[in-house]
């Protein structure tokens, strides 16, 4: 039976909320700038979009893919990115505004909450960004061989990474997709004894000779569970810009590479389709 769709604005007329496939969402109005949303499913918060200044990035994670953004091409050159997960489409909104002229295609596979973020947080019309709702692996298939300069993987269902973008099957679809010298970037979620993190890793260095992984430095000494970026490519990284931008954000992040990054996986092997399993659930203290 489908689900309803129930639109309410709060007695404020500030916050919205509305029943989409993935749950709950709920726009919140950003108390410090004007114009500014943040995006909860479920009560987890998934973006924060200012629309007055769509090039500032409040969430962590978000910073961090934000430098990968900004290191892939040089300053200002326009370039072809997919997104899989779109969420309030944060990360396309920067891009259009730090590169002007770039080209975007954007799989998110709740309709409605793309109906939703279209309609509340609409995109600059100059935006040169195409949605399409349908799975993340489905949409990345469609994607022209080497069209991509970036592919930015960013896609959780329940809070948790689906098993079928993990393994080293979807990157051979990711590698198809990027352009010779492009960069793939995931936004990873885990947390102690970090399993999944260092089997992504080790995924990720089966298809990539160049591996980056950005976090903070509680989260990879496995002290509590969050995000960590990881950046593959199969020509060196920019690993010293990237190590000053991590170090210089609100909440600094670290930086592992070569062979310290293969020393934190212990030992783990690439997941394969057969043996792929969901993200693990964070726990509900992370949300309160």
């Amino acid at each position: 039976m489908a689900k309803s769709r129930k639109s309410r604005r709060e007695a404020t007329a500030a916050s919205v909320a509305e029943t989409v496939d993935g749950g709950l969402a709920e726009l919140i109005p950003d108390p410090d700038r004007a114009r500014a949303w943040t995006l909860l499913l479920d009560g987890a918060p998934q973006s924060h979009v200012d629309l007055d200044d769509p090039a500032f990035l409040s969430f962590e994670y978000q910073r961090r893919l934000g430098h990968v953004i900004d290191l892939v091409a040089p300053p200002g050159r326009p370039v072809r990115v997919v997104h899989l997960g779109g969420g309030a489409l944060t990360l396309a909104r920067y891009v259009a505004a730090t590169r002007p002229r770039s080209t975007q295609q954007v799989v998110e596979r709740d309709a409605p909450l793309v109906e939703l973020v279209r309609r509340e947080l609409p995109l600059d019309r100059n935006a040169r960004i195409r949605v399409r709702s349908t799975d993340a692996r489905e949409g990345l298939a469609k994607v022209p061989d080497g069209w991509a300069d970036l592919v930015v993987a960013d896609v959780f269902s329940g809070a948790r990474t689906p098993a079928h973008l993990t393994s080293t099957e979807f990157l051979d679809e990711v590698r198809r997709a990027l352009a010779p010298g492009g960069w793939y970037a995931a936004n990873l979620a885990d947390g102690p004894p970090l399993t999944h993190l260092r089997g992504q890793i080790a995924t990720a260095a089966a298809r990539y000779a160049e591996l980056a992984l950005v976090a903070d430095p509680t989260v990879l000494r496995g002290r509590r569970f969050g995000n960590a970026v990881l950046v593959a490519a199969d020509e060196p990284l920019p690993i010293p810009e990237l190590t000053r931008r991590a170090a210089s954000d609100p909440h600094p992040g670290r930086v592992e590479h070569g062979r310290a990054l293969r020393d934190f996986t212990g030992g783990a092997t690439p997941v394969t389709d057969a043996s792929a399993v969901d993200s693990p659930a964070p726990p509900a203290s992370v949300f309160t």
